[in-house]
Order: structure tokens, then C-alpha cells, then sequence
């Protein structure tokens, strides 16, 4: 008979996608506010991987990503992505948004986002958001699936992420010793 496990904690993260960079400053101490200390800010590149944002965002917006310090229970996932869209309102005005906030966990095994889209593919989660794992870790690096969005599946992006998973895989290390 298998037993019931408490979840292994994972490291939150953020996909920032932002036409609004003059609101850097306070979208990084709202988030701060609501999960704990940005421990690293990948660099920005502009997202010209698709146009869907560019109407609403009056623009091509700007990508990066944001790791967090403090490790996460997974269950939370569900409860950060209500909270992101509310944040997401702050900075938007009568045209649309001008910040998208994808919250994530990286884990040892994989990479999953929330999301309010359902699709074939994705798993419910709590009040409307759906997970989807986005990359999987596989012969040392993270690997795209067939609806891996384009940016995640590009090598910068998976460089990051690789980069971020060794830094989580020493915590862990540190941890235990």
C-alpha cells in the first residue's frame, strides 16, 4: 500500500512580459509584498516570438523572468495565479494590459505554469486555473512537449532554467548536510 507524501517544495518563478518597464520598480515590490525576496532577474529580450500581445500591449513587449528566494508548496500554484491577475490590473489602463505575470514552479523534474486556458493537455487545479507542464527534465537538460509556448522552448530560455535548477539542486544539498 503506497502512503500519502507532503509535496517536495519547489522554486517559484515569474515570465514578466511588459510594455510598462517604468513600473519595474513597483511590480518588483508588489511581488516582494506578496512572495518573499526576487533573488534573480534573467535579462530582458524583447518577444518576438509571436504578435498576440503586441495589440493589447500597444507594443512588442519585453521578457524576463524572476526567481524567488523562498520555496513553495505546489498546491499554492492555483493561489499565486489569482493573485498575479489581480496585479495584473494594477498596471493595466483602458486599452488592456500593459504587464502579463505567468507564475511557474521549476522543479527538480519539470517546469509547470498556470494558467485560466484550458486545453487537452492541462490539469485542473483550484477555482479555474489549470497547470501545465510546460518542460520536462530529461538527459541533463529541460525538453519543449508539443505545446511548449515558443519562448520556453528557445535555448535561452532552457539555458535559464537549467542554470536556475543547479543552483535549486545545491539548496537542497546544502540543506541536507
Amino acid at each position: 500500500m503506497s502512503e500519502e507524501k507532503e509535496f517536495a517544495k519547489c522554486v517559484l518563478f515569474m515570465g514578466v512580459l511588459s510594455t510598462a518597464e517604468e513600473h519595474r520598480q513597483k511590480l518588483f515590490s508588489l511581488l516582494e509584498k506578496e512572495f518573499g525576496q526576487i533573488e534573480t532577474v534573467s535579462p530582458s529580450v524583447s518577444f518576438s516570438f509571436t504578435s498576440y500581445y503586441n495589440h493589447e500591449m500597444r507594443g512588442e513587449p519585453k521578457r524576463y523572468f524572476l526567481i524567488f528566494s523562498n520555496l513553495i508548496d505546489p498546491q499554492k500554484l492555483a493561489t499565486i495565479k489569482e493573485t498575479t491577475d489581480s496585479l495584473e490590473k494594477v498596471f493595466a489602463d483602458s486599452e488592456g494590459r500593459r504587464i502579463n505575470l505567468d507564475p511557474g514552479l521549476l522543479s527538480l523534474h519539470n517546469i509547470i505554469l498556470a494558467t485560466t486556458k484550458n486545453r487537452s493537455h492541462r490539469i485542473p487545479l483550484s477555482d479555474g486555473i489549470y497547470g501545465e507542464v510546460t518542460l520536462i527534465y530529461q538527459d541533463k537538460t529541460f525538453n519543449p512537449l508539443p505545446w511548449t509556448y515558443a519562448d520556453y522552448s528557445s535555448k535561452e530560455v532552457i539555458d535559464f532554467f537549467c542554470e536556475q535548477r543547479n543552483i535549486f539542486k545545491q539548496k537542497r544539498k546544502q540543506k541536507t548536510t
